[in-house]
């Protein structure tokens, strides 16, 4: 009987989808990350975060509405921007300071209202939310969050079933939300989002799917099997090569 629940489980989990460079990429999605303008400190990231792969098995398509979460320094902010085109649109949520923030604490938003500024990306809007209580335009084709899920379990007060459930209303029916994040070991305590700003793939899509997503598949792309998930992503033999997850959930067309 044991046997059976086993192997039941291990049938209805979604296979790992491998995403591969080529022509199983969008020319388009190659087009931007090859766009010559980009800035240095962005293209140097690009092997090992590969991110027309990563942007492929998201599904992101011209004129889509994206919704991307705590965007950091704007890497994929350039990118997503470039992706959607004219007919897209991106918001682009920047974290609100706590109210714990000291003072003098840096704006986090203005790295990106510096991009939207720029020529050529008018179809980002900048958004400043706390992520605990999130408001978020509703009819987005995506939500993106890459390697920040962890940080929001790091939030004072988080309630993650409140925090997906806001996702899920943003999204329309059919709609992707889709996670990259630190890969933190299977055995990992649930502090591991805060010592080594990890976290369990397990653990994200448990709590996803509790908010009503389903889990189409997960991407082996940013896998990397040298990592073995015990230093902080900080740490310089690890920095920028991390083991990540790709998790790519769908929210029911009905």
């Amino acid at each position: 009987m044991k046997l059976a629940w086993t192997l039941a489980v291990m049938l209805a989990m979604p296979a790992a989808v491998p995403v591969l460079a080529g022509d199983s990429v969008p020319p388009f999605l190659l087009a931007v990350v090859a766009d010559k303008s980009r800035p240095a400190a962005d293209t140097e990231l690009d092997a090992n975060r590969k991110p027309a792969e990563s942007m492929a098995f998201a599904g992101v398509a011209s004129g889509n509405t994206v919704i991307e979460l705590i965007p950091g320094g704007g890497y994929y902010t350039r990118l997503l921007s470039k992706a959607l085109g004219p007919l897209g649109q991106l918001f682009s949520v920047v974290p609100a300071p706590r109210p714990d923030a000291p003072p003098g604490a840096p704006d986090r938003s203005v790295p990106i209202r510096a991009i939207a500024a720029e020529s050529g990306y008018a179809n980002v809007g900048v958004m400043v939310q706390p992520i605990k209580l999130p408001e978020l335009p509703t009819g987005a084709d995506l939500v993106w969050t890459s390697n920040n899920y962890h940080d929001v379990h790091n939030v004072p007060g988080i309630d993650m079933n409140f925090f997906n459930g806001s996702i899920y209303a943003a999204l329309k029916p059919g709609g992707i939300y889709f996670v990259i994040d630190h890969a933190a070991a299977a055995d990992a305590p649930a502090d591991v989002t805060s010592t080594l700003h990890r976290i369990r793939a397990e653990t994200v899509i448990q709590e996803v799917t509790a908010a009503g997503f389903v889990l189409e598949a997960q991407g082996t792309v940013l896998h990397n099997a040298g990592d073995t998930r015990a230093l902080p992503v900080f740490d310089p033999t690890i920095k920028g090569k991390t083991d990540q997850f790709m998790l790519k959930f769908r929210k029911p067309a009905h």
